[in-house]
């Protein structure tokens, strides 16, 4: 559910919101973003079912992600970091990297923030670059 209020701020509220399958057990639901009013940054939540681990990739605009729940590796600049709820990262433009989750039995969930709202995403092993809301298409169930 989205509710604007009188000077045009938004409340979203995830749970009445649509979901996209991003394939390979990751799914994504888009919070802030053009379609509120942004002219900025982008931002969603991205779950990742038990041991999903996403392909490296790297994005046209600096990135910022909270792990909202779950155990949680980044893998960037060929480093592993182990995250705990809470923790926070700042990613350059054009930077390869991913998140995988740990557990073989629980979800983990992401907060990703773009800074721009026409962010890309490029995978590394082949260089395909699609724009992040191309993700957005396939609806979950």
């Amino acid at each position: 559910m989205t509710i604007k209020t009188p000077s045009g701020a938004v409340l979203l509220q995830p749970d009445n919101l649509p979901a996209y399958d991003r394939g390979g057990g990751a799914s994504t639901t888009p919070l802030v973003g053009k379609s509120v009013g942004s002219d900025s940054f982008i931002t969603g939540y991205t779950a990742f079912a038990p041991g999903v681990e996403i392909p490296f990739h790297s994005h046209n605009c600096q990135e910022s992600v909270v792990l909202v729940e779950g155990d949680a590796m980044l893998d960037i600049d060929g480093l592993e970091y182990r995250l705990k709820p809470l923790d926070a990262t700042f990613i350059p433009p054009n930077v390869p990297h991913r998140f995988r989750n740990l557990s073989q039995t629980n979800p983990m969930k992401i907060l990703w923030i773009y800074a721009r709202t026409d962010a890309t995403r490029t995978l590394a092993s082949n260089g395909d670059t699609r724009p992040v809301s191309a993700e957005h298409q396939t609806p979950s169930n």
